[in-house]
This record gives structure tokens, C-alpha cells and sequence, in this order.
């Protein structure tokens, strides 16, 4: 419980997508905390936009495909250990539409890659976060909800 003098807790929303072509995942390599890791097109929320706007427009930036969220695989809740920041992670998964090799990609994206699940898991010291295996492992199982789940409300 907070006293009335502290700041308003607030935890980090963020989007991310899974997106599947012939066994593999779209994932992008980039820096964090100075070492290239893998994870999933992913970014934070930013004002005024929806989660589907900021699935969409997040994973264009990291990986110049354009694509289609179609369900949601999940909310996660994660603290790294002494990061002092809670995020919260709604992975999203998503239908290709096309690939623009004209963009630019985000300063801290390397390249984009297509790993199986095995690839992907033969490498755990390059995840970003556990996160990054456990949405494809949920993914793959079969973890699918609705769109319709989430909604979206403007007022005031």
C-alpha cells in the first residue's frame, strides 16, 4: 500500500507479436544492456494508441513487415531482478501481409531472423526474457484468445 506523498506506481505496457512461417518465428536481434538478444517484434504502448495499433506499428519499425494481429496468445507480468521495473506484456499473434525492405528498422534492431522453436531454445543465454521462448512455448500450445477480449475505451 502506498502513503499518500508517494508517486503513482506504474508498470510498463508492452506489445508483442508472434508470427510463424513454415515452422519458423520472426524474431529480431538487438541490443539490450549491451549484448545482442533475440526476441520477439516487440515495443512499448504510446499515448493514445491501442494494443492492436501498437502491435502493428511495433513490429513494423522492428522488422519492416506489415501485419495483421489476429488473437492473443497472453499477459504476462514480468520484474527483472533488480531492475526496479514491472512490465506487462501482451503477445499477440498475427498473420504476415508483406515485407518492406525500403524501411528503416529501430536503431537497436541488428537484423531480423527466422529461428525454429529448437533454434530459438538451443540459444537461452540470447533471449531477451524468459519471455521470449515461454510465448512461442504457449503459442504452440495451442494458447489462442480472442480479439474480441480486449477493449478499448476513449472518454472525458
Amino acid at each position: 500500500m502506498q502513503n499518500e506523498t508517494s508517486e503513482l506506481w506504474r508498470p510498463n505496457t508492452v506489445v508483442a507479436c508472434i508470427l510463424e512461417r513454415d515452422g519458423r518465428f520472426l524474431l529480431v536481434e538487438e541490443m539490450a544492456q549491451g549484448r545482442a538478444v533475440y526476441n520477439q517484434p516487440a515495443g512499448h504502448l504510446d499515448p493514445g494508441e491501442t494494443l492492436l495499433q501498437a502491435a502493428r506499428r511495433e513490429t513494423l519499425e522492428e522488422s519492416a513487415w506489415h501485419v495483421e494481429p489476429e488473437g492473443l496468445v497472453g499477459i504476462y507480468l514480468i520484474e527483472p531482478v533488480d531492475a526496479g521495473v514491472t512490465f506487462v506484456r501482451f503477445c499477440f499473434h498475427g498473420r504476415l501481409i508483406r515485407h518492406d525492405p525500403t524501411l528503416s528498422l529501430d536503431k537497436e534492431i541488428i537484423r531480423t531472423v527466422w529461428l525454429s522453436r529448437d533454434e530459438l531454445a538451443a540459444e537461452p543465454n540470447k533471449h531477451r526474457s524468459p519471455l521470449v521462448l515461454r510465448c512461442i512455448d504457449d503459442y504452440l500450445a495451442g494458447q489462442r484468445y480472442p480479439l474480441t477480449i480486449i477493449n478499448d475505451f476513449r472518454f472525458g
